[in-house]
């Protein structure tokens, strides 16, 4: 696991003096955000660039990234997987594909705490068709949760390497849930950091974000906006950007997508799958 780096923004009740009295605004946001996204590139350059070797290693063996998160952190996994302008050789594996490809009753989906149960790596694993010399990318801001460590557990005892995508900070102040002890940060041959504080919102408020009395999660301020979704989004694109940079330097067609949305797009994507026919998993969300 890398040597500790604080959280891009402050933790949210360590600034409570200062912070408490500004009243959230979308500009006080858009404040925040840009200087925590200036921060988590600056602070990721090292990780990028090595994520970015693995991916490029990976597609110029004709492997298949295959990016996994639950939660709020499907939304990196699909910017890695299936997004015009990124890699064709991308698949996410999804918790749905226990009822998409796996048969299972769509009940099952219905368990709000379904990523928090171990044993579901193996199945999940098994359904997306992975092949030796695929690279794992699994996303998870708390990266404690079972069927997260789980996969990442999976895809090193499989030979795989592993780039995480996590926030540090939340993860090192939260107990682990799987009965390893492990988080998603001890697997990964690179960790990126996302930046987020631990709860991921980043603009406190004095009070009014909920129940107060008896509230289980007083001990911690009410915030407001999180920010890991625009930082892991900035952190894949920059993997990605990198990654194919040098597979040009290679001299390697880079596979990349192009809108769906423009003429000859969606043709055009279909004639770069083939290669990859039955690895690549794309359903109407992705």
């Amino acid at each position: 696991m890398p040597e500790p780096s604080p959280s891009a923004v402050p933790d949210n009740g360590s600034d409570a003096s200062s912070a408490a009295a500004e009243v959230p605004s979308a500009a006080a946001f858009l404040g925040r955000a840009r200087s925590v996204l200036d921060l988590v590139a600056a602070r990721n350059a090292d990780p990028v660039r090595r994520a970015a070797g693995l991916v490029a290693d990976c597609v110029a063996a004709d492997g298949v990234l295959q990016a996994f998160g639950t939660g709020h952190s499907q939304a990196a996994a699909l910017e890695l997987a299936g997004r015009a302008g990124g890699l064709v050789p991308s698949n996410r594996i999804s918790l749905a594909d226990l009822v998409l490809r796996g048969g299972d009753d769509r009940d099952a989906l219905a368990d709000p705490l379904l990523e928090r149960r171990p044993g579901l790596a193996a199945r999940l694993y098994e359904l997306a068709g992975v092949r030796a010399g695929d690279l794992f990318f699994i996303v998870s801001s708390s990266g404690v949760n079972g069927a997260v460590v789980d996969m990442a557990l999976l895809a090193r005892e499989r030979g795989h390497r592993l780039i995480a995508l996590t926030s540090l900070a939340h993860t090192r102040a939260v107990e682990p849930r799987h009965p390893s002890g492990r988080r998603l940060a001890d697997l990964a041959d690179v960790v990126l950091d996302n930046g987020a504080p631990l709860g991921d919102a980043v603009l406190p408020m004095a009070a009014g974000g909920g129940p107060e009395d008896g509230d289980p999660g007083a001990a911690q301020p009410p915030a407001v906006c999180g920010i890991s979704s625009l930082t892991s989004a900035l952190l894949v694109q920059m993997v990605v950007a990198e990654a194919i940079g040098r597979l040009v330097e290679r001299g390697i067609p880079a596979p990349v997508y192009a809108s769906a949305n423009v003429p000859g797009g969606f043709e055009r994507n279909l004639l770069l799958e083939r290669r990859y026919e039955g690895r690549l998993h794309r359903t109407a969300v992705g």
